[in-house]
């Protein structure tokens, strides 16, 4: 293991010291970027079927593609903990599988962790992984996979009702072992609420100021994913219409030949040329 590289202790000891930071990646550049900004945890993100693939589903990705991914940043990170995010078929469809396919994202991916979204047997199946030793990270709130079952992509826990449930939700998940849990989609008061009640931390997405650290998707962060950008997103940057521009000079340039120039040419010299007749 690398010197420098974060352990889940280092991230339960953060709790209450400072903020906590996480971002997703899906492969080898954005990765190293984003580990060399010093960014403590990198989730592999099944939306990486929204944002790199160009699917309308995050059930769409399942581990062939997920793995595939998930070993491109492990090869470019050397101090973040990296997540693998459990697709929906590897757990939801066969939850027989789930220690299989999670030990596959350790022993193959070379992943810290693996994060599960919260459904019907999740209970059981984080349950399954975490006595194989497998560190997990929950999911509550707005679950993506099962969004249809939650009426659509909605904030969760706007009534006491729901928000009782989220409650219990967490508190279920730390008894497992859990040693975070992602609050999607959740009224700031609530996120607060549930953040006072654990002792490991939380990372919100959409969860207000309050949680224990924060997770945006990196393409949405940079404007690099424009189909549509939600509330809870922060564009630091808009790099579609700068690539977009240079992409067009580059055309041009081509077009009107004017690239490459002679500093973009490789030469023989004339001895040699003369050689040839």
């Amino acid at each position: 293991m690398e010197e420098n590289k974060i352990t889940i202790q280092d991230i339960l000891a953060l709790k209450g010291k400072r903020k906590i930071t996480m971002l997703t990646a899906y492969d080898y550049p954005l990765a190293s970027l984003i580990d060399n900004a010093g960014i403590d945890m990198i989730l592999v993100g099944d939306s990486v079927a929204n944002v790199v693939l160009g699917l309308d589903s995050t059930t769409k990705v399942g581990m062939t593609e997920m793995i595939h991914h998930a070993k491109a940043v492990t090869r470019a990170v050397k101090h973040a903990l990296v997540i693998g995010d459990m697709p929906y078929e590897s757990y939801q469809v066969n939850p027989a599988d789930s220690v299989k396919n999670a030990r596959r994202f350790i022993e193959e991916a070379k992943c810290d962790a693996v994060k599960l979204e919260w459904f019907d047997r999740c209970l059981e199946v984080t349950e399954q992984i975490i006595k194989t030793e497998i560190p997990v990270m929950g999911h509550i709130g707005l679950t993506p996979q099962t969004a249809d079952k939650l009426g659509g992509f909605k904030v969760q826990g706007k009534d006491a009702r729901t928000a009782k449930r989220l409650i219990e939700q967490a508190l279920a998940l730390e008894k497992l072992g859990c040693f975070s849990l992602v609050l999607e989609c959740v009224p700031d008061k609530i996120a607060e609420m549930i953040t006072k009640n654990l002792k490991i931390p939380t990372i919100g997405i959409g969860a207000g100021i309050n949680c224990d650290g924060q997770v945006l998707v990196t393409h949405d962060l940079l404007g690099l994913f424009e189909r549509f950008t939600p509330k809870f997103v922060k564009k630091y940057i808009n790099l579609a219409p700068m690539i977009s521009q240079a992409i067009e000079e580059y055309k041009k340039e081509v077009i009107e030949g004017k690239f490459p120039t002679k500093n973009h040419s490789f030469t023989i010299k004339e001895e040699e040329l003369k050689k040839l007749g």
